[in-house]
């Protein structure tokens, strides 16, 4: 029954229908989800250990917030990784496991709508850390996974402002091309500028100003008002 909640509570989390910010508790949790409060309180536990929810005063719980500064310490790390990853998984990737998992990525998703945007982000994590588990190297594995959970809001609220499947689409057909041919170069430079992408998508749509480098982000902040002025946009790479 733990795991159960646990992973309802995540899951509503990771897709930002529990908004960064939110006041929590355990009675509204137990309500919500239809379970005690006991479970609902070790599944609180769990999901402070992994810097999702902070406790705050009167026994109660807030989720946690997303900063600029967040997003670039996660990219910036992605950048670190993935492409070391990509090289070292090169000729020994299982490419036809991955082309079923990009089979669901290449679906799509639909901006604004959380179950179809979750749904792309899981295959689409997925397809990463299965590049990742091929390079052989466990600890990059792990340290890639808990990034990729971290990332998973950030990009949950990007993609609800602009589609990047077809995009991303062409991104990992041209990374499995050269992970097939084991051109670790290739398929390092590939997996760098699929996350240099993915971070100025993120970036263009969340930046305003820089005092909102330390303030807490949602995506209802981050929506553009109508008829507001477009700002230009440095072009993404390809």
């Amino acid at each position: 029954m733990t795991d159960q909640v646990y992973e309802a509570i995540r899951r509503d989390i990771l897709s930002c229908a529990l908004a960064p910010g939110a006041a929590i508790s355990e009675a509204n949790l137990a309500s919500r989800y239809g379970f005690g409060k006991s479970p609902v309180r070790l599944a609180l536990t769990r999901l402070r250990q992994e810097g999702l929810v902070f406790a705050s005063p009167r026994r109660s719980f807030a989720v946690s917030t997303i900063t600029l500064r967040d997003v670039q310490e996660l990219y910036g790390l992605r950048l670190v990784l993935e492409p070391a990853v990509a090289r070292l998984a090169a000729g020994k990737a299982d490419v036809r496991a991955l082309k079923k998992v990009d089979a669901v990525c290449q679906r799509g998703y639909v901006p604004g709508d959380a179950p179809s945007t979750l749904r792309f982000l899981d295959a689409n994590r997925a397809f990463h850390l299965g590049i990742a588990q091929a390079s052989g190297n466990l600890r990059l594995l792990r340290v890639l996974t808990q990034v990729f959970d971290e990332t998973t809001r950030v990009m949950h609220i990007g993609l609800g402002l602009r589609n990047r499947s077809t995009e991303m689409q062409h991104e990992h057909e041209s990374l499995l091309t050269a992970l097939e041919r084991g051109d670790g170069e290739a398929a390092s430079r590939i997996a760098e500028e699929q996350v240099a992408a993915s971070r100025d998508m993120v970036l263009a749509a969340l930046i305003q100003s820089p005092g909102l480098l330390d303030s807490p982000l949602s995506s209802e902040a981050a929506r553009p008002e109508p008829n507001a002025p477009q700002r230009s946009r440095r072009k993404e790479p390809t």
